[in-house]
């Protein structure tokens, strides 16, 4: 309904028109814009049936996954290193395609085009972009969606041949995260990273880069209205640069606060959507949103778990990652991504149902190891048993137990292999080290038999001479409160 429209519906409303009695008033969803995606598959010379061109990062990713032992089900080479599935068009097409619904967008047609190179001027040629034109014409769409990065002059290019609104891989995703931003924090880093896209693409824009609208590509997380003059946005960049500085200087302010007291703290790392959110909740008993939709963690939540020691760690649900994360993206989101970097354990959260779950673990390393956290000591997660048959799930669980596994499949919808999780991240954080002591406590002590009741694993209770004797195993800061009583 336009804008118009629903000023004259208001206005007949309070003139005093009647709604019949009984009758339900139904609001009105506003129309979701239409969408056309255009994937490209880049065929490598003399490999006629190469799926698609093994890119630069791509490659790095298969590398940097070839470092890792691989989980249990990925193949091996003869080499020695694991052999990776590689993200294929199709199946890039269809993250897109996801990528789009998550923005709010209805996918109305798409199309895949098959080069050995890309055109240097418009990406997939005049005479493809001309058949797109009517295309999209034909099933009115409002927007165009590549499955690739453009150049400022290739997507003007693109924009005078199709006469449509043409958004780019990472300008979508940049939308996706302005979508999502709830906090102050998180609102300041997408702009940053909207701004850092928009600078080189100032030159030939009209209305649409003029100011930030509600439309896909163009939405963004607060009131404020950008010029298109560079130096206007320059310095807004660096007023938000110092904004994000402060939220850094309080997030160590806090951390430090933290660092004080012998808590350990927990990273979930994974894909986009491979269910961190839903075992954060598991664990932490936390409300954070759980979606299936790509980004919907925005916001870093931090909350308190209990190891089966009856130590405390803090477990922090970072923003998932995703093939190609724009470079703008970790570089404004860094001052949440810092609690990767300090963390005492990474806990990687892989998708066990997806056929590129290896891929997507080698993209996530790709992060890691720009953030220089892929040294961090590392325990890896395979979530979603529940969507595998039972046999394989049990297989390979079974196969996670032997000892040296450093893989745990757990289903965090369902709750199964949690304990088994919690023990092992037990066995791995070092902070705080359990030990175990003989102590005599005199009965009239109730403090302190309460502090162990509640902070120690008790194995075994007698009662001698006005005295309880136990044998436990506490944490070394339980320990130290109670060392008086400690028998040799």
């Amino acid at each position: 309904m336009q804008r118009s429209q629903l000023k004259k519906t208001r206005g007949a409303a309070r003139a005093g028109s009647r709604v019949p009695l009984g009758a339900k008033t139904v609001r009105e969803e506003p129309e979701r814009e239409r969408a056309f995606l255009v994937g490209l598959d880049v065929r490598t010379r003399g490999r006629s049936s190469t799926k698609g061109a093994v890119t630069a990062q791509a490659s790095a990713a298969r590398d940097a996954a070839a470092t890792q032992p691989p989980p249990s089900g990925v193949a091996v080479k003869s080499n020695g290193k694991p052999s990776i599935p590689e993200f294929d068009a199709e199946e890039s097409l269809a993250e897109l395609r996801t990528l789009a619904e998550s923005a709010g967008a209805k996918v109305v047609g798409e199309i895949l085009q098959r080069r050995d190179r890309p055109d240097p001027a418009t990406l997939i040629g005049a005479g493809k972009l001309e058949e797109i034109a009517g295309a999209a014409a034909s099933v009115d769409a409002d927007v165009l969606l590549f499955d690739h990065d453009l150049s400022p002059s290739q997507q003007r290019n693109i924009e005078k041949i199709i006469q449509r609104r043409v958004i780019d891989r990472t300008q979508l995703i940049l939308d996706i995260f302005a979508r999502h931003a709830r906090t102050r924090e998180g609102q300041l880093q997408v702009e940053l990273a909207q701004l850092q896209y928009m600078l080189p693409r100032l030159a030939g824009h009209g209305v649409e880069m003029s100011q930030l609208g509600g439309g896909i590509g163009t939405r963004g997380p607060g009131e404020t209205k950008l010029e298109t003059d560079r130096r206007k946005i320059a310095r807004r960049v660096r007023n938000v640069e110092g904004q994000i500085e402060n939220v850094r200087r309080i997030r160590r302010q806090q951390r430090q606060r933290r660092e004080s007291a012998p808590v350990a703290t927990i990273a979930l790392v994974g894909y986009t959507n491979a269910g961190k959110s839903t075992l954060f909740n598991a664990l932490t008993q936390a409300k954070v949103l759980e979606s299936s939709r790509m980004f919907a963690t925005l916001d870093p939540t931090i909350r308190g778990v209990e190891l089966p020691s009856k130590r405390k760690v803090l477990m922090s649900d970072t923003v998932g990652f995703i093939r190609n994360l724009p470079h703008t993206l970790v570089s404004a989101f860094r001052a949440t991504l810092e609690e990767v970097q300090r963390a005492s354990l990474i806990l990687q959260v892989s998708d066990a149902s997806s056929r590129l779950s290896a891929e997507q673990d080698a993209q996530v390393e790709i992060v890691l190891k720009e953030l220089e956290a892929e040294k961090k000591p590392r325990l890896r997660l395979m979530n979603k048993i529940d969507l595998l048959d039972d046999e394989v799930a049990k297989s390979l669980q079974a196969d996670a137990m032997r000892e040296g596994s450093n893989t745990v499949y757990v289903s965090a919808a369902e709750g199964t292999g949690l304990d088994k999780l919690l023990e092992r991240i037990d066995t791995l954080i070092k902070e705080d080290a359990v030990s175990r002591v003989h102590l005599r406590v005199p009965q009239k002590e109730g403090k302190t038999l309460a502090l162990l009741e509640a902070k120690a694993r008790i194995f075994s209770r007698k009662y001698k001479g006005g005295a309880v004797e136990l044998e436990v195993e506490a944490p070394a800061s339980v320990v130290r409160r109670v060392r008086e009583w400690v028998v040799s």
